[in-house]
């Protein structure tokens, strides 16, 4: 009662009294607006958020050094081989096997081996008893070697020399005798069947051309030869080289 009347006292006095104040919603509140109003200012103002932070953060911030690292100590040395030591044993070779290559061309071992040779009666070239081939027939008349044949047989024969000389003193020209005197000329003669020289051509000159033409002319006026022949005894024309030197008269 003595509450109701002192409260009903101060109601007509013109004053109402005062309400107990509580801590815990005032203090939410104020997370509230500072979250809020932190978002807002990151979001329009990002620079001056990072700035703050790291104001704030900087007396926490603790640096941390590693340890530095310990030397790496020297390589030890590779020991020195002994000079007189022997060297350790080689690996044991194996030879290879060696087998012979396969032939390209098979060999036909089944065969005949031909006939050996024997006399016939055959009139042609061979070991007939008289045949008229050019086989070393009993009686034959070929060119070959018979018993009693009627040919040449070897009937080939050089061109021999027989008549004919040059003098080197006389028959030249005695104001280009120093010219020529110690060299010479070489000439080849062709030679008819009759043995007479039918032209002349120098193959290697001398200094002095004008007693290489005359060397020429003296050896188809002067010289002569025994023809040539061939198998069957025939002359043939021959060819015949001549060298002509000039020696001090």
């Amino acid at each position: 009662m003595v509450n109701e009347q002192q409260s009903g006292e101060a109601i007509r006095k013109g004053y109402a009294p005062r309400k107990k104040v509580r801590a815990g919603p005032l203090i939410v509140v104020a997370l509230i607006h500072a979250i809020v109003g932190y978002g807002l200012v990151k979001a329009f103002a990002p620079d001056l958020t990072a700035a703050v932070e790291r104001e704030v953060m900087s007396p926490f911030t603790v640096t941390i050094t590693s340890p530095e690292p310990e030397p790496t100590p020297p390589p030890a040395p590779e020991p020195v081989p002994d000079e007189g030591a022997a060297a350790p044993p080689g690996k044991k070779a194996t030879p290879r096997e060696v087998v012979a290559p396969k032939p390209k061309i098979p060999l036909k071992r089944d065969k005949p081996a031909p006939k050996a040779s024997s006399t016939g009666t055959a009139n042609n070239s061979g070991a007939t008893d008289a045949g008229t081939g050019t086989g070393a027939g009993g009686t034959g008349d070929g060119t070959g070697s018979g018993n009693s044949g009627s040919g040449q047989g070897n009937g080939y024969q050089k061109l021999q020399k027989t008549a004919g000389d040059i003098n080197s003193a006389r028959d030249y020209p005695k104001k280009t005798r120093k010219l020529r005197l110690g060299q010479s000329v070489t000439i080849l003669l062709t030679v008819g069947t009759d043995g007479r020289v039918t032209n002349c051509r120098v193959t290697t000159p001398s200094p002095d051309s004008e007693a290489d033409a005359i060397t020429c002319r003296l050896a188809q006026q002067r010289f002569r030869f025994k023809p040539a022949t061939n198998g069957r005894g025939e002359p043939v024309v021959g060819k015949y080289a001549w060298r002509q030197r000039w020696f001090t008269p």
